[in-house]
């Protein structure tokens, strides 16, 4: 875990709409940082407190002021691939989005899957990154599917969970001795629900519109019998297990049976799934590939839907940065992936202004939920939580241009969008990170 210096400074901020996940609400109110966490929540929004306690004050003006993202899926490319996205870089991008936590995926080259290569890690986000950041270790050995890594040794270096990532583990019998041994030390996995065979290849969603348009396809189905596969391996292992990108329909009965059988296992989807779908794709701009490809509109609905009852957990970004020459190629040939550490909330405030979901909802799946799945006191507006908090404008419009992107890649399919929703400050552990100019 990245060590973040603690502001020793005392901040008053005032005047506030204080969005609450807890509590499902959105209140008037201050807040009092100390010693780098949230000494006091007031009900009034200017509340009288001494010039000692509280010698630097800060007026919201009205502003909301959220608990921190902590986004699960961040990839950042080192080792092997920095030149398209740094801790440095990441870790800048994720204070002007909001993000107060990234917790790194382990595709990278090499893959980290040793104890050596996630304290490389540790190290260089201590030393580049401006916000927390949590490792994902590799579930197997380059996460080839084959033998499954020392996941105690590498729980010890720091690992928060293990993954394989979009390599899905073909051999469900090696996938099951690495779920029984992770059971045992009570590790977390996190599972890309995919059936693998089914969906290599797959550029778009099967259906007309792929037809249409000529594209390699594939079943929404691949995605819930990878489902069905992971959750029966819980059901044998007693294994807890994440499911990062639940994206269809078809996949949410499996889920909902799970959690109502009581077993332990959460799910996410990304901020693309939820504001993209396959119509998106008409124009064959490789920006709008990802992994898994985008859905129908009666999925996406659905997807917000299960966000809005809380069948599904969490949203992430899925971060993944490329660079112009793995995606200015024909649209099947192209790299899968989007950036979204900078624009995730303004992308997703989308939902807000929709009426779909509202700011509680939206930072329970972005704040709470996650923070609660790793275990962590973060992602809260209550006394005594650590002081990672974001302070945004809901309604500040804006034309994004991807150029201004922190981030050393820049491909994101909201290029041009019009958006609403400017990250004013953020802090960690109480300290700013992030001042919009």
């Amino acid at each position: 875990m990245t060590t973040i210096p603690t502001s020793t400074r005392p901040t008053l901020i005032t005047n506030a709409r204080l969005v609450d996940p807890e509590a499902g609400e959105v209140r008037e109110g201050a807040l009092l940082i100390e010693g780098g966490r949230i000494a006091e929540v007031f009900d009034a929004p200017d509340p009288e407190v001494s010039e000692d306690r509280a010698g630097h004050r800060i007026d919201a003006r009205g502003r909301f002021l959220a608990p921190g993202i902590v986004d699960i899926g961040v990839k950042v490319c080192e080792p092997g691939e920095r030149h398209k996205e740094s801790y440095k870089t990441a870790g800048e991008a994720a204070a002007a989005g909001g993000v107060t936590t990234m917790v790194t995926r382990p595709d990278t080259d090499p893959a980290i899957d040793t104890p050596e290569t996630l304290e490389f890690i540790r190290r260089r986000a201590v030393e580049a990154a401006p916000v927390r950041v949590l490792p994902i270790a590799a579930l197997t050995k380059g996460r080839m599917g084959r033998e499954m890594t020392e996941i105690g040794f590498l729980m010890d270096a720091g690992a928060v969970a293990f993954s394989d990532c979009d390599r899905v583990i073909a051999d469900t019998k090696v996938l099951a001795r690495a779920m029984t041994y992770a059971a045992g030390l009570g590790a977390l996995i996190v599972s890309h629900p995919q059936e693998p065979l089914l969906s290599a290849g797959g550029a778009a969603t099967s259906g007309k519109f792929a037809t249409l348009r000529g594209l390699s396809t594939v079943s929404p189905m691949a995605e819930r019998l990878g489902l069905d596969r992971d959750i029966a391996l819980v059901e044998m292992t007693g294994a807890r297990l994440h499911a990062d990108q639940i994206t269809t329909a078809r996949a949410l009965p499996p889920l909902q049976r799970a959690k109502a059988n009581g077993f332990d296992v959460t799910a996410g989807t990304s901020m693309h799934h939820l504001t993209l779908n396959e119509m998106d794709l008409a124009d064959y701009r490789t920006f709008f590939k990802v992994k898994p490809p985008l859905r129908s509109e009666d999925d996406r609905q659905a997807v917000i839907e299960a966000v809005r009852t809380g069948l599904i957990d969490v949203i992430s970004s899925m971060h993944t940065p490329q660079d112009e020459e793995s995606k200015r190629l024909p649209f099947e040939e192209a790299a899968s992936g989007a950036v979204g550490l900078e624009t995730m909330l303004p992308v997703l405030l989308r939902l807000y202004h929709s009426g779909e979901l509202d700011l509680p909802t939206l930072f329970r799946a972005l704040s709470l939920n996650p923070a609660r799945r790793l275990g962590l006191d973060c992602g809260r507006i209550a006394k005594g939580a650590p002081a990672d908090l974001v302070l945004f404008d809901a309604d500040k419009p804006f034309i994004l241009d991807r150029f201004k992107l922190r981030s050393k890649s820049k491909n994101t399919p909201f290029d041009g969008a019009r958006l609403q929703g400017k990250v004013l400050t953020t802090w960690v552990a109480g300290a700013p990170v992030h001042e919009a100019s």
